[in-house]
């Protein structure tokens, strides 16, 4: 596999040590090609995520009469490591494509300007929206290894994986703050449960640490979405639509609701209960 020094892109971004594949999209065909296909097949997450839900509850019934729960470390550890390189090279593409839209155009273009779906950014923009089906899998090893499911974990991964496949057939200039927070939130968090699953003793804070990062990039989220309403309202150009920046909204919302939650009843109040006690 050949790997260029460094490649610019057509949002004049530079990207340093770029491997072929990353290539793909400087090819209008294929960018077509991708574009077409999402646009047209965006639903078929709909059934997958509906699907995804009915085995979850399928599957925990199915252990329960289980006498023994599956370990599963070692496939546990390649995959967290292997979803905190990808996050973590992908954040590595979309982090200069995020900067250099505010630095050089500013906050409106960031986002209301159309993402730039060719190039390198593009492609990671495509990958990272292809990465939500597989990081079901998540689901898989706490179902198969017996562990506690909350609501808030396999709402998350449905309603995600939904939004951002309609989001990308519409084209949702948002999408780059989106994608960028994501990628580089979930390096840390695939890197701490690689570790964790690896038996390394890790400090409780990097725990809440990590949950305040997701707090932050709720907030970031309803931010963003409450902007792009405004400046679309407003007058200005900006082609997010009102029903992907409502939509958007809503899920922000819940998202920082259910987080919010966790954190309480996860750090604040068992820290109280041991008082108490």
């Amino acid at each position: 596999m050949k790997i260029y020094s460094s490649i610019v892109d057509p949002s004049h971004v530079t990207h340093r040590w770029v491997f072929d594949f990353e290539l793909l999209l400087f090819s209008r065909e294929n960018l077509v090609a991708i574009e077409n296909f999402m646009y047209k097949w965006w639903w078929i997450s709909i059934p997958y995520a509906l699907l995804y839900i009915i085995a979850i509850f399928i599957g925990q019934e199915w252990m329960q009469k289980r006498n023994k729960k599956y370990e599963l470390r070692g496939a546990l550890i390649l995959w967290n490591t292997f979803l905190a390189l990808f996050s973590f090279w992908g954040a590595c593409r979309c982090v200069p494509e995020l900067l250099h839209s505010l630095t050089e155009h500013g906050f409106q273009h960031s986002l209301c300007d159309p993402i730039l779906k060719e190039g390198i950014t593009g492609l990671w923009l495509w990958l990272f929206i292809i990465s939500k089906v597989p990081e079901t899998i998540d689901t898989l090893f706490i179902v198969l290894r017996r562990q506690e499911l909350i609501f808030l974990h396999w709402f998350h991964h449905a309603s995600v994986l939904v939004y951002c496949f309609y989001s990308y057939g519409l084209f949702a200039p948002s999408g780059r703050w989106f994608t960028t927070i994501n990628l580089c939130i979930h390096t840390i968090m695939y890197g701490y449960f690689a570790l964790r699953a690896a038996r390394f003793r890790i400090p409780r804070f990097i725990q809440q640490s990590i949950t305040v990062f997701q707090l932050i990039q709720m907030i970031i989220g309803c931010i963003v979405n409450i902007s792009a309403y405004k400046y679309k309202y407003d007058g200005y150009y900006c082609m997010t639509s009102y029903s992907n920046i409502i939509v958007s909204l809503l899920l922000y919302f819940a998202y920082l609701i259910l987080f919010a939650y966790f954190f309480y009843t996860t750090y604040l109040q068992k820290r109280t209960k041991k008082r108490r006690d």
